[in-house]
């Protein structure tokens, strides 16, 4: 992107996640063209918002997404596999490691269909197995199945109101 502004060493990126107000990291990801005033610009300005930022060379996924991802897809594979159903992998994951939401309830929440579409770029780009998305992953997309906003994706919401 910096490539298509005027001034490219002004030019920096900050990732925030969901939900912003409540989430405190931000990594800011400066292009080849991006001053170091300006990265420091970005982390101050973090900072004063009451963020913690990291830097990071732009690359999909930057760092949280690059590893989020394999673990979501790894989940997928454990179901698709027949390891464990989809509520013991998202407990294990919750009692295990301490995690706020599991895995397949978090893939719910975000879309199935999001995450099909961000494996399929980080595939294409990185050319990495890894993150190859499941069968299972595109017959979901395909059947309709994308999460709670579809009421059914991993587990079924019909009943939700």
């Amino acid at each position: 992107m910096a490539a298509l502004v005027k001034r490219p060493a002004k030019f920096v990126g900050m990732h925030f996640f969901n939900p912003v107000p409540v989430m405190k990291l931000v990594e800011v990801i400066p292009a080849l063209q991006t001053s170091v005033e300006t990265k420091d610009l970005a982390l101050a300005l973090a900072k004063k918002i009451g963020k913690t930022a990291i830097t990071c060379k732009d690359t999909p996924g930057f760092v949280v997404n690059r590893l989020f991802v394999p673990y979501i897809i790894d989940a997928v594979r454990l179901l698709e596999e027949g390891v464990a159903s989809a509520e013991d992998i998202d407990t294990a994951m919750k009692l295990g490691c301490n995690m706020p939401m599991g895995p397949l309830e978090f893939q719910d929440f975000a879309g199935v269909d999001i995450g099909y579409h961000v494996t399929n770029i980080f595939y294409e780009y990185m050319k990495q197995e890894r993150f190859a998305a499941p069968g299972l992953l595109r017959n979901m997309v395909k059947a309709g199945y994308v999460g709670r906003k579809a009421g059914r994706g991993f587990y079924d919401y019909s009943e939700e109101k």
